[in-house]
């Protein structure tokens, strides 16, 4: 029951990545690799103003703020310097590494003995790993619903129209240049919240902990939209923390039947692949029955 809980818990708090993600990979369509420096940005810098006597939230705060900084200076080299996408965040990413070694002083910093968002009274006298299924749910509520309120707002429905025809946005006057650096630092204020939550619930942060999280954070994506199929937008950012939770229980799975926890991004590699192999998988064997089904009436 605990390792249910648990997986709950943790697809809850990292599903933030997932609705971060999506901003940029399915709405403005483009891969943007700054997520993997952000993540650790956001729980290097929670996790040092912490141990340097800032408070939990306001930690979290500014986790925040220095990912939409590095949001903003990817979507600056991308949009102004015509940086190609992928290596505009390629190269925050990478500077990224040796910002959170600055911030940090060392390798990893923990957090004994300080104070978290996971170590308030309240969460505190709840059951084993409870604290982070409420909180968790807190978090991604209040994210979820501001992102559904912008959306539906002018700003939010020419964010969207960028992303989905981006000469007809500028025809319309749209300044899809400011859409996209908007999107990228939300994207990644979101990332850095995500990388400062998880921080706190483990309890340290390492700079090394960014690796492979563009995956994870994709995983939430691609699953959601597979188990849960056609949805409306609304329907589809609920889908990515369905979608994030459903994909931790298939690694405790997986973990179950004897693999090593080493090999997590591999098999986070693989269950993506399969998922987004799915669509093709499923349009051969419809046709295969299609044909099936023509000869069976020929005959």
């Amino acid at each position: 029951m605990n390792l249910i809980v648990s997986a709950i818990g943790q697809g809850l708090l990292w599903a933030v990545l997932g609705l971060g993600l999506f901003l940029t990979f399915r709405i403005l369509d483009f891969p943007d690799m700054t997520v993997e420096g952000t993540f650790p940005l956001g729980a290097a810098a929670s996790v040092a103003a912490i141990a340097h006597g800032f408070s939990p939230l306001v930690a979290t705060l500014i986790a925040i703020g220095v990912g939409m900084l590095a949001g903003l200076i990817t979507g600056l080299l991308y949009t102004k310097g015509k940086i190609p996408i992928l290596l505009a965040g390629i190269l925050v990413m990478t500077a990224a590494y040796s910002i959170n070694l600055r911030i940090m002083g060392r390798a990893n910093l923990s957090l004994l003995g300080k104070p978290t968002l996971f170590k308030t009274h309240f969460l505190q006298s709840l059951p084993m790993y409870f604290d982070s299924v409420t909180l968790g749910m807190i978090m991604i509520v209040v994210v979820t619903l501001l992102l559904i309120y912008f959306l539906q707002t002018d700003l939010g429905q020419t964010f969207i129209a960028t992303g989905d025809n981006e000469v007809m946005a500028r025809s319309l006057g749209i300044k899809t240049d400011n859409m996209k650096i908007m999107g990228l630092m939300v994207s990644n204020g979101m990332i850095s919240l995500g990388g400062a939550l998880v921080a706190q619930n483990n309890g340290y942060a390492d700079v090394n902990m960014g690796i492979g999280i563009i995956v994870i954070a994709l995983a939430s994506i691609i699953i959601g939209e597979v188990a849960f199929g056609e949805l409306t937008l609304n329907q589809r950012l609920i889908a990515v923390t369905l979608g994030s939770i459903l994909y931790r229980f298939v690694l405790l799975i997986v973990l179950n039947l004897g693999f090593n926890a080493n090999d997590l991004n591999l098999l986070s590699a693989i269950v993506l692949a399969l998922c987004m192999m799915l669509p093709v998988f499923r349009k051969k064997f419809s046709f295969k029955h299609m044909m099936k089904r023509g000869l069976e009436t020929n005959d």
